[in-house]
């Protein structure tokens, strides 16, 4: 069976996966870019075409980062990862943040309560619109890309969601030195998580706690 995995979601010391007021200009609210920045930086980032102003980094941030797309066929992502739409769709042109050639080149499953056709972009990447519970999506992401594991995206509500269906075997999470106070929080209503997972962590000169949460028996 395939893993259920996810990488580099940021969250910031006080668990905020993204900042309040998300919108066309500011895909993480308040928050900027100062949770991605430490990701920014590295190889993996700027050969997809996402990087900030700052120098690159190496080490420990480029060794996390760069697992993002090893062995995973098929990306999750809640719909306002996917845009700052919500609710039924006014701009119908919209194909998300990542231009033409989106950085995925697999499968996309996002999940919202307004589905609109399959979208195909260039390079690969497929966006899939539809309506499901996380068990429902994880049966679709599979059918799309059997026997290559399925990488759950984000945003927070969306990793939540899958944590608690239980439905994720390894998670990577960036845990940045900011605090932003607002927005969307990723631990809420997730207590006695540290009973189902082994964690580890490891600290990068820039101050970022990587936590890796590997599922109880899965080794």
């Amino acid at each position: 069976m395939s893993l259920v995995r996810v990488h580099n979601f940021s969250v910031s010391l006080d668990g905020f996966g993204t900042g309040e007021g998300q919108q066309l200009e500011a895909p993480f609210g308040h928050a900027g870019s100062r949770l991605m920045e430490w990701a920014f930086g590295t190889r993996t980032f700027r050969a997809m075409g996402l990087h900030g102003e700052g120098q690159a980094s190496f080490g420990v941030d480029e060794a996390f980062a760069s697992q993002w797309g090893t062995g995973v066929g098929v990306e999750i992502m809640g719909r306002n990862k996917f845009g700052p739409q919500r609710g039924p769709w006014e701009d119908k042109e919209w194909k998300g943040w990542w231009g033409d050639n989106p950085v995925f080149h697999t499968p996309v499953v996002v999940l919202t309560h307004h589905p609109r056709p399959t979208l195909e972009m260039e390079g690969g990447t497929t966006f899939h619109f539809i309506d499901a519970d996380p068990a429902t999506a994880l049966e679709k992401a599979r059918e799309l890309a059997p026997g290559l594991d399925v990488r759950i995206g984000g945003g927070a509500d969306t990793v939540r969601q899958f944590l608690e269906a239980d439905l994720i075997d390894h998670m990577h999470i960036a845990v940045v030195p900011i605090i932003l106070g607002r927005g969307e929080r990723l631990w809420d209503g997730l207590e006695g998580l540290d009973e189902r997972f082994d964690i580890e962590s490891t600290t990068s000169p820039a101050g970022v706690v990587h936590m890796v949460f590997t599922r109880r028996g899965s080794r």
